[in-house]
């Protein structure tokens, strides 16, 4: 009796199996998903490219304490819209201002402002991340510095 409903099984997954590859797959397939795919695909390739005149500016020496600035200019070159979503700085003492969620159009150019204190000793350099809509996702900019420490005054009383 096992060997019966053995091969009756065996009989029936044969069966199905042949009735159910009948239909090719290509005749499943709808013409207007395939468009619509095809244009998906080719919106999906389609990036915004954060192109610097300049990644890396460098203050010189300067004074402890005084605060300097500097503009990094870029220019969207792929050909989708260019959106910054976030500019960040390694510290506290360099601020980034950058147009945050404000798209820039394929060919148009933006700036990023960077503001830094001045603070530390000798040669000091400091890194802003900009998060955008690029491929890479993030850019690296840098400023660098030699900051000269503030004179030391004598201890005691002034004369």
């Amino acid at each position: 009796m096992k060997r019966i409903t053995t091969i009756l099984t065996l009989f029936l997954a044969v069966g199905l199996v042949s009735v159910s590859c009948k239909d090719k797959a290509s005749k499943k397939i709808v013409a207007d998903n395939v468009e619509s795919a095809t244009s998906r695909d080719e919106a999906q390739k389609q990036l915004p490219v954060m192109t610097f005149e300049k990644a890396e500016h460098d203050f010189g020496t300067i004074a402890q304490g005084t605060p300097q600035e500097t503009s990094f200019k870029f220019t969207n070159t792929g050909d989708a819209p260019l959106i910054i979503t976030d500019a960040k700085s390694s510290c506290g003492c360099t601020v980034p201002q950058y147009p945050k969620n404000t798209p820039i159009a394929p060919g148009e150019s933006g700036e990023l402002l960077v503001k830094f204190n001045g603070s530390g000793q000798n040669q000091v350099t400091k890194t802003i991340t900009v998060t955008a809509n690029t491929e890479k996702g993030t850019e690296m900019l840098r400023i660098k510095a030699f900051v000269n420490p503030k004179e030391a005054t004598p201890a005691g009383p002034v004369k």
